[in-house]
């Protein structure tokens, strides 16, 4: 098992230790495991994608597909501080958990939530919600939270899915605030028209799956993909939770290397911080 680089009472100083002095200009980010990470722009706060349960485990055990977790969850999910928002790419469980986002929600009751508009009437059945409560994005649209504009990226998990009315079913989010611009591409391969998508942002700090299955891509699409869209920095994510799905994030640095990307692997729970970006 897999044991966090920081976790419990020790991640929870972290950040609040990040949260004291909080200059204008200031973000930072921690990895919470797959590809959840919680954002903080200046006072601001975002969880993306947060998968801090064994909802899965439980759900595939005594079958063929069992969901053995590697590593330990960071943080106990009704633990992790007041949070602004929680978005989700699309409606699988490690991305889409009940489990973890209805105990943040307790915390932050009024957090935003946004998801994806053609998977509003699922993911409030889903957490218990009024669908009136998320907040519905499709790709090219722009909602805001507090002093964060999220747009939405198209994402190919393992190809573009809209519903009857052409709403994208999964995405990836562009994040900007106080000067930082960051991608969370949720779970995608690289396709054509992608870099064209992200071509008007200037990214910041690109986060990407690196597994290589399930529709994902793999580390040396990645990296050309980080590549192409120009990113000061890329982290690899969506490796070490399950067994039978995780890539090891060295094969990421190598392919970053050869192509010239800067590139940061996070252990669990440790931070990247906006001074090392610039």
């Amino acid at each position: 098992m897999i044991e966090p680089y920081l976790s419990d009472d020790r991640l929870l100083d972290d950040i609040e230790h990040h949260s004291r002095s909080i200059e204008p200009q200031s973000f930072h980010l921690w990895w919470l495991g797959q590809s959840g990470f919680l954002l903080q722009f200046g006072p601001y706060r975002i969880v993306v994608d947060p998968y801090l349960s064994d909802s899965l485990t439980l759900k595939y055990s005594n079958t063929d597909k069992p969901h053995v977790r590697v590593s330990r969850p960071v943080i106990d999910p009704a633990r992790l501080p007041t949070v602004n928002c929680i978005t989700s790419s699309h409606n699988h469980t490690d991305h889409l958990d009940a489990a973890t986002i209805q105990p943040i929600l307790a915390s932050s009751r009024t957090a935003s939530i946004v998801v994806p508009e053609a998977n509003r009437a699922f993911a409030s059945e889903r957490l218990g919600l009024s669908t009136d409560r998320l907040t519905g994005i499709d790709v090219g649209q722009c909602a805001r939270v507090q002093g964060i504009e999220i747009w939405a990226i198209p994402a190919a998990h393992p190809s573009i899915e809209r519903d009857t009315q052409g709403h994208h079913k999964c995405v990836g989010y562009v994040f900007r605030s106080a000067g930082w611009c960051i991608y969370h591409s949720g779970d995608t391969i690289v396709f054509d028209g992608l870099v064209d998508a992200l071509r008007p942002f200037p990214i910041d700090v690109a986060i990407l799956p690196i597994n290589g299955k399930l529709g994902n891509m793999d580390a040396t699409d990645a990296a050309g993909l980080a590549r192409d869209i120009r990113a000061r920095v890329t982290i690899p994510c969506h490796y070490d939770m399950f067994e039978f799905n995780t890539a090891p994030p060295i094969a990421f640095s190598s392919a970053a290397n050869v192509v010239g990307v800067r590139s940061k692997v996070l252990r669990l729970g440790e931070a990247l911080h906006w001074k090392e970006i610039r």
